[in-house]
């Protein structure tokens, strides 16, 4: 059994989003585990950890973990100060968004929580030409379901066992 993670990358400078990758989130993360749980933490960690997507766009990651472990790895995840990219290391933080059993309720949770940004960008707007532009995405948000096609599923880890 395993356990989905859902965390944003918080930055003050607008480069660190742009300059991280998922191996560098990936050894962050474990070194975050480190620090705070030990050797003992970092081992019962690693067994199944993986950054699974990472999006530099909005800065959204999501970790993979074993689901007995998942606890140790979110009460880490806090002590994550920096990310390194292109030989430069970035200020940041990793803010947890949602913890889930398959990664498919993590997208469901993701499309919600940007629908509620969009919302508050929205009643914050200055002008038409804004306005316009937030109800256009906020009417994208939306989750439909696909019918999956004869044998073409694909595999994506997400079952809880």
């Amino acid at each position: 059994p395993r356990r989905y993670v859902l965390c944003e990358v918080v930055s003050e400078d607008p480069r660190c989003r742009q300059c991280i990758e998922d191996r560098a989130v990936g050894l962050a993360v474990r070194d975050a585990i480190g620090r705070v749980h030990g050797d003992y933490g970092l081992g019962c960690c690693s067994i199944s950890f993986t950054v699974k997507y990472l999006n530099a766009y909005t800065g959204t990651v999501l970790l993979r973990c074993r689901k007995d472990f998942s606890r140790l790895l979110c009460s880490a995840l806090p002590f994550v100060r920096q990310l390194e990219g292109r030989n430069q290391r970035y200020p940041c933080a990793l803010n947890t968004l949602h913890v889930g059993g398959t990664i498919r309720t993590c997208q469901k949770f993701l499309i919600q929580y940007n629908r509620r940004q969009l919302l508050m960008l929205l009643q914050n707007c200055t002008n038409e030409e804004e306005r316009r532009c937030v109800q256009k995405s906020l009417l994208s948000c939306s989750l439909t379901e696909e019918q999956p096609q004869s044998g073409d599923e694909e595999d994506d880890d997400d079952g809880i066992e």
